[in-house]
This record gives structure tokens, C-alpha cells and sequence, in this order.
């Protein structure tokens, strides 16, 4: 628990210098970072002989990731034609290399792909998508503020899951998929996360109601995407997604939570926030 501890700090120090720097060096991490969880998504299933196409499939992760590193546009978004280009490519692989690419093979990459590239292209988005955009409370960055708020609320549910279902866990989650998670664990993990949001919130001006439920959101669905990749992790054989980060594994298993609660924190305020609160408004 001690290692696991002291990168976590490291981790949250140089998780810290990147955000606030933003730009260019932000846009650069968050890329490389879904490269090296394609890499080991692809390393996973070639535990179960299904070889998927790791360049092919990097050069996706990257146009999918950076189709979230301009400004919101009402009119135009990248995301969909670079994720239909993706797949129209997978497809066609599939046609032409069927004797090497199977309809597995190619399902299971595009999954994989989407899963990821989509993931990170939203932790991408909230940072950099809304530049030049701030809060009526204090002229805080909408970005800088969203991507806190998202970091916030999951490392909120992952800590206090983890504290909680170690000290005070009895009752399992998901033994199937994930033997260590725990009905307590989860509990701690959803009060944790709406105690943590819930005072980011506040701290920005927003209504502690609906900050108290993009918590509950935050917390359930962290621990969906934890549950996610605790499947990969079992139909491929494997313990952990890596070891790049001690104590904790991988990339995967470190952002498995934060791929789902990206996209929701992101649409929360798109559509909940900047439209049905302005409505009661």
C-alpha cells in the first residue's frame, strides 16, 4: 500500500503541473497516454492468440484523441467522421486481410479503439474545448474547472472505494468480475464522491443539488469502467494492464474509471447545465 501511495502523489503532482499548463504539453500527454493504453489493450488479447493491428489501430487511438483538441463548435465536430473513418478502415482490413484479420479480430480492435480513443479524446475535450470560456464565480476556466471536477469526483470514488472496502468490506460487489470490490467499498466510494463534488462545486457557484447527483452519476459510473476493464482483465488472462505506474499497474487501470466519467462530466454540462439549469433559471 505504500508504493501504491507514493506514486499516486507523484502522480497527482505531475497530474497537477500538466493541467495547468495546458496547451501544447497537455495535448501531447493525454495522447501518448491513449497510445500506451492501445498498446497494452493489444498486448491483453494477444494473451488469447487474437493479434490486433497495432499501428493501425495507434494511428485511430491518435485521430480520435485529437479530434478533441480544438474549441467547442456548434456546427462542426470531428469526432464522429474521424470514428466512422476508423471503422470504415477496420471493416475494409477485415475484407481484404480476412485471412489474417478475422470479424473477432476486427471487432475487438474497434472496440478497443473506440473504447480508448473516445475515452481520452473527452479528457482532451474538457481541458482544451472550452478556451476563452469562464465561470460567472470567480472567472475560473470552464476546462481547467471541468477537468478538476472530473479528476476530483474519480479519484474521490476510486480512494474512498478502495479505503473503505479494505478496512470495512465483507459483502462482495461483482465476485465474478471483480472479487476484491465490495458492496461497503462501493458505498464509501459513492458518499466519498458526492461529499468531494459536491464541494468543488459549491466552490464554483453551481447548485449543491446538482452537484450532489453529477456525484451519485460520478460514482456509478467510475465503477462501471472499473468493472469494464476488470472484464478484459479476466477474459485475457492477465493481473494488471502493465506496469508503468507502481502500485497501481498500468494506464488502463489507472484511467479505467476516468475513460467513462470524462464523456459524462462533459455532456453533464453540456446539456444538463448549460441548458435545463439556465431553463429553471
Amino acid at each position: 500500500m505504500g508504493t501504491r501511495i507514493i506514486s499516486g502523489i507523484i502522480g497527482i503532482a505531475a497530474a497537477f503541473m500538466i493541467i495547468m499548463y495546458g496547451g501544447f504539453i497537455y495535448m501531447f500527454c493525454v495522447t501518448a497516454l491513449a497510445v500506451l493504453a492501445w498498446q497494452e489493450y493489444v498486448r491483453a488479447f494477444a494473451e488469447k492468440n487474437i493479434m490486433l493491428p497495432l499501428w493501425l489501430g495507434t494511428a485511430a487511438v491518435i485521430s480520435l484523441v485529437l479530434s478533441g483538441s480544438g474549441g467547442i463548435n456548434e456546427h462542426i465536430s470531428f469526432f464522429m467522421p474521424a470514428a466512422a473513418l476508423v471503422m470504415t478502415v477496420f471493416l475494409f482490413r477485415m475484407v481484404f486481410c480476412y485471412e489474417k484479420f478475422s470479424p473477432l479480430a476486427s471487432g475487438i480492435g474497434f472496440t478497443g479503439v473506440f473504447y480508448i480513443g473516445s475515452g481520452f479524446h473527452y479528457i482532451m475535450q474538457l481541458r482544451l474545448g472550452f478556451t476563452g470560456h469562464l465561470l460567472a464565480a470567480g472567472g475560473i476556466d470552464i476546462g481547467l474547472y471541468l477537468i478538476w471536477l472530473t479528476l476530483i469526483g474519480t479519484w474521490a470514488s476510486d480512494t474512498f472505494a478502495y479505503f473503505i472496502g479494505f478496512f470495512l468490506g465483507k459483502h462482495k460487489l461483482c465476485p465474478l468480475i471483480s472479487p476484491k470490490k465490495t458492496i461497503e467499498g462501493f458505498v464509501g466510494g459513492l458518499i466519498g464522491t458526492v461529499a468531494a463534488v459536491s464541494l468543488a462545486g459549491w466552490y464554483a457557484g453551481f447548485p449543491l443539488w446538482s452537484m450532489c447527483f453529477l456525484g451519485v452519476l460520478v460514482a456509478v459510473v467510475a465503477t462501471l469502467g472499473d468493472l469494464v476493464e476488470s472484464i478484459f482483465k479476466r477474459y485475457t488472462g492477465i493481473k494488471d494492464s502493465g506496469n508503468l505506474i507502481p502500485g497501481h499497474g498500468g494506464v488502463l487501470d489507472r484511467f479505467d474509471s476516468l475513460i467513462f466519467t470524462a464523456p459524462l462530466v462533459y455532456y453533464f454540462y453540456i446539456f444538463f447545465y448549460k441548458y435545463l439549469l439556465q431553463q429553471i433559471q
